[in-house]
């Protein structure tokens, strides 16, 4: 409804999109971690999961490149002004993105995960778990989405101070720093616990994580084209431009 507003178009609306349609599948990937494990959802829940979040974090990090861009472009004599394009951000997206989609094919193909039966833990029980194959692999894939989420977080730490209206690194900032004190919290209490407890402290951290993300991003948004349309105009992104 509102695609054509100046303040969307300001804050790249097609990374905006994309990012929207990456937190969504986060969400919905939760479902390969719940219930009775098969084959199946042990081999794609935490694909899914890697490549849906790196996608959501490359944007995040396109979204902060492309501000640091335009803000030096616009020095007299800037040779900055030759990377103001869509083609930019768009790569971002699709390198970054790529390389963990690379990772995931090549930790499928060495060492899969696969459904564990678990005779050892408790006496008289059998647990039902999924051996994710190899854990060089798993940290590989979380490491990386890791150092996006860093590099994106110092990137829009360094340009918050730009002005608001075509701004999104302060809310960036926030919503990495949300990002990764979640997941590094997460750490020690994945390590400390084993079935379906594992199972729930990373649906939490994906569930928490995500939900961040959406808020600190899009709720500002939001706030702004339903309740006060007024600074969602040309005029006003200019004159907030003008007088930085």
């Amino acid at each position: 409804m509102y695609w054509d507003t100046p303040l969307l178009k300001a804050n790249n609306r097609t990374l905006s999109f994309i990012l929207l349609v990456s937190i969504l599948l986060s969400f919905l990937c939760i479902f390969f971690f719940l219930g009775r494990p098969v084959d199946i959802t042990c081999l794609l829940r935490q694909v899914s999961f890697g490549i849906f979040f790196t996608i959501g974090v490359s944007c995040i990090l396109a979204k902060t490149i492309t501000v640091c861009i335009a803000f030096k472009a616009t020095k007299p004599g800037s040779s900055w002004k030759k990377f103001v394009s869509f083609k930019v951000s768009n790569n971002v997206v699709f390198i970054c993105s790529s390389v963990q989609v690379l990772i995931c094919v090549i930790w499928l193909s060495v060492s899969p995960p696969y459904v564990e039966y678990n005779h050892h833990k408790y006496p008289g029980k059998i647990i039902i778990q999924c051996n994710e194959g190899s854990d060089i692999w798993l940290y590989s894939m979380l490491g990386y989405m890791g150092l996006l989420a860093a590099v994106s977080f110092v990137l829009a730490f360094m340009v918050r101070t730009l002005p608001d209206s075509f701004n999104e690194a302060k809310y960036i900032t926030f919503s990495m720093l949300l990002f990764c004190s979640v997941w590094i919290s997460m750490i020690p209490a994945y390590l400390s616990t084993r079935g379906k407890y594992m199972v729930a402290v990373e649906v939490f951290a994906i569930l928490t994580s995500s939900a961040g993300i959406l808020s600190c991003i899009f709720f500002p948004k939001l706030y702004i084209l339903l309740v006060k349309p007024e600074l969602s105009t040309k005029r006003h992104l200019l004159w907030r431009f003008g007088n930085a």
